[in-house]
């Protein structure tokens, strides 16, 4: 597909990646009858999670950056390191729902606990859904060694592939430790594999230049930490029956960018309704209602969707220097709204 076959871009890179993710599937499927049949179990509940929604908003990204440096080419070429993007998305869902004890991914349950069967260690499940998520991670790279590219700019994306997944695992790191730099563990776990990475990746498929590189940088990075505000809004603020339950975040004790901005705001009453919520799971709905008034009373919800707009605004400037072309400029464009402005 080039810039002028079929102006509906999007609706063509989802359904090459979701029929690209299926088909792949079917062969890693016959891989494990041959191999060890028990080992179905792992890539079932990779297929089962992979195939379960998802927005593909990674390949999507990918694809745009690419037709913003190389307008004239082919987004099927794009779709095998799209799926592998999605691959990738999958493994680090599974170790990271393991490791937050989280019991559901993408209305269905998480990996970890597909593998919870009376009379099965419950220890032997999780370590069966890390070993899932292992799997996971190697398909990614696997997937990624199928893009229709010459060896040398299919190396160059190996290295830019490891170099997202690298700055994920010092940002989970952060995460885990619970330090207070948020932004900069924004900036690691969430930017670099959800919009700075597959957007590098694009760049690099397409033989960017460094005036082509830095644009792109420059529309993704402030994009990868709006969509982590908007993660936080949604985990909080969340309609019941797209990204969880309201106060999911609350319940679980996340320390949100969204928590650290109410605790610059909050009157003493607030505080103490806050902390009669945050970190406890039973924590009634009641409960939970009362503290996200006070987080919209004193302002911290206003706070958070303000910096957003700001954040679009910076990277729709980034891209609006000529560097790129516009057929991919449009399409970054409508990408950007597409990150903070989602509701799921």
């Amino acid at each position: 597909m080039t810039q002028h076959s079929n102006p509906d871009w999007s609706t063509f890179v989802r359904e090459r990646v979701d029929a690209h993710l299926v088909a792949f599937f079917d062969k890693k499927r016959a891989q494990a009858e041959r191999l060890s049949p028990r080992g179905l179990e792992m890539v079932n509940a990779t297929a089962a999670l992979t195939l379960r929604g998802g927005k593909r908003l990674r390949p999507l990204v990918l694809a745009a950056a690419y037709s913003a440096v190389n307008p004239e080419g082919d987004l099927a070429d794009c779709i095998a390191a799209g799926a592998s993007l999605e691959l990738l998305q999958s493994y680090l869902l599974i170790h990271d729902d393991w490791m937050d004890r989280d019991e559901e991914r993408r209305g269905g349950p998480a990996v970890h606990t597909m593998f919870r069967e009376p009379g099965r260690d419950p220890h032997l499940a999780d370590c069966l859904g890390v070993l899932t998520g292992d799997l996971a991670g190697t398909y990614a790279w696997e997937l990624m060694a199928e893009a229709p590219f010459p060896k040398w700019r299919r190396d160059e994306g190996f290295e830019a592939f490891a170099t997202l997944q690298i700055e994920v695992y010092f940002g989970q790191h952060l995460d885990v430790v619970a330090d207070r730099d948020v932004e900069r563990m924004h900036h690691l776990k969430t930017g670099s594999y959800t919009v700075r990475g597959p957007a590098q990746l694009g760049a690099v498929l397409a033989d960017a230049n460094p005036d082509q590189v830095l644009a792109l940088t420059g529309w993704a990075d402030p994009l990868g930490e709006a969509f982590q505000l908007r993660d936080d809004l949604l985990g909080t603020f969340a309609v019941e029956g797209t990204t969880g339950k309201p106060g999911d975040d609350l319940r679980h004790g996340k320390r949100t960018a969204l928590i650290l901005e109410a605790e610059q705001r909050l009157d003493a009453a607030g505080r103490e309704t806050l902390a009669k919520v945050f970190g406890r799971a039973e924590a009634s709905d009641g409960e939970v209602a009362a503290t996200m008034e006070a987080l919209v009373a004193c302002g911290a919800k206003d706070a958070l969707e303000r910096r957003c707009a700001e954040l679009r605004d910076v990277a729709l400037a980034a891209i609006g220097n000529g560097a790129l072309a516009s057929v991919g400029c449009a399409r970054l464009t409508e990408l950007a709204r597409r990150l903070t402005d989602r509701d799921r």
